[in-house]
C-alpha cells in the first residue's frame, strides 16, 4: 500500500491514478492530521509526502515518524516545490529516503517509488549448509573448507549439496546420478565413483564423511569426527 499525502486534489488524484496503473494499491490524504490518525491504525509500504500541508506540514510529520520506533522504518519520499532546497536538505537530514521536485512527471514519481521500495526491502539471507568448518553457500554457489575457498565443478557441488541437505541418508547410485547428470542411470558406476573420489580429495579431511555403503551407494555420515 502506497500513501500519497498532498493537499492539491488534482495532483493527488493524478498521482494515485498513476500509482494504481503501475500496479500499486494507493490511498490519498489531503492533510497531515488526517494522515497521522490513519497511520496509527495501519502502516503503508511507502509514503509520498508533500512538504507544504495544512495543519501539520511534511517536515513535522517526517520528524515525528523518524523519532518513533513504530514508524521510523517506513520509507518516505518527500515532494518539494522548485526552489525549496532548504526543505529538501532538512528532509534528507531527518531520514527521508528520497525527494522529488515539483512539478514532476508521473513516470518519474512511479520510478522513484519502485527504486525506494527495492532499496528498503530486506536483503535475502544466503542459504548456508554448514558442518564444522565446511560451509556451502547455495545462493553464491561457493564452498569453504576451514576458511579456504574450494573450487568444485557443477556436478561435484550438486553431489555435496545432496549429501548435506540430508545427512545420514543413504543415496543409491541411481538417486545420485540421475538428478545431477540429468540422465537415466545406465548401471555404469565409474563416472559417479570418479566424481565422489575427486570430491573427497577437494574436501580434505571432510571428505572422509562421505561414506561408501557397500552394494548400495553413498551417504554423508552424521556425527563423524574428522
Amino acid at each position: 500500500m502506497i500513501w500519497y499525502v498532498e493537499d492539491d486534489a488534482s495532483i493527488r488524484d493524478i498521482a494515485i491514478y498513476a500509482l494504481n496503473s503501475a500496479g500499486f494499491e494507493t490511498k490519498g490524504f489531503e492533510d497531515g492530521l488526517t494522515f497521522w490518525e490513519a497511520l496509527k491504525k495501519e502502516k503503508p509500504e511507502l509514503i509520498v509526502l508533500d512538504v507544504m500541508l495544512p495543519g501539520m506540514d511534511g517536515i513535522e510529520i517526517l520528524s515525528k515518524m523518524k523519532d518513533s520506533m513504530e514508524y521510523s522504518r517506513v520509507p518516505v519520499i518527500m515532494a518539494t516545490a522548485k526552489g525549496q532546497e532548504y526543505d529538501r536538505i532538512r528532509g534528507l537530514d531527518l531520514g527521508a529516503d528520497d525527494y522529488i521536485v515539483k512539478p514532476f512527471s508521473m513516470m518519474e514519481m512511479v520510478s522513484r517509488v519502485k527504486a525506494v521500495l527495492r532499496r528498503s526491502q530486506p536483503q535475502q539471507v544466503s542459504k548456508l549448509l554448514k558442518v564444522g568448518g565446511l560451509v556451502v553457500n547455495l545462493d553464491e554457489h561457493t564452498v569453504v573448507v576451514d576458511g579456504n575457498r574450494v573450487q568444485l565443478t557443477y556436478k561435484e557441488f550438486e553431489l555435496l549439496r545432496m549429501f548435506l541437505s540430508h545427512p545420514g541418508m543413504v543415496y543409491t547410485r541411481e538417486q545420485l546420478f540421475s538428478p545431477v547428470w540429468k540422465l537415466d542411470y545406465m548401471g555404469d558406476s565409474r563416472t559417479l565413483d570418479s566424481h565422489i573420489r575427486t570430491l573427497r580429495q577437494k574436501l580434505d579431511s571432510y571428505g572422509k564423511m562421505i561414506e561408501t555403503v557397500r552394494n548400495v551407494g553413498y551417504r554423508w555420515e552424521v556425527g563423524y569426527d574428522k
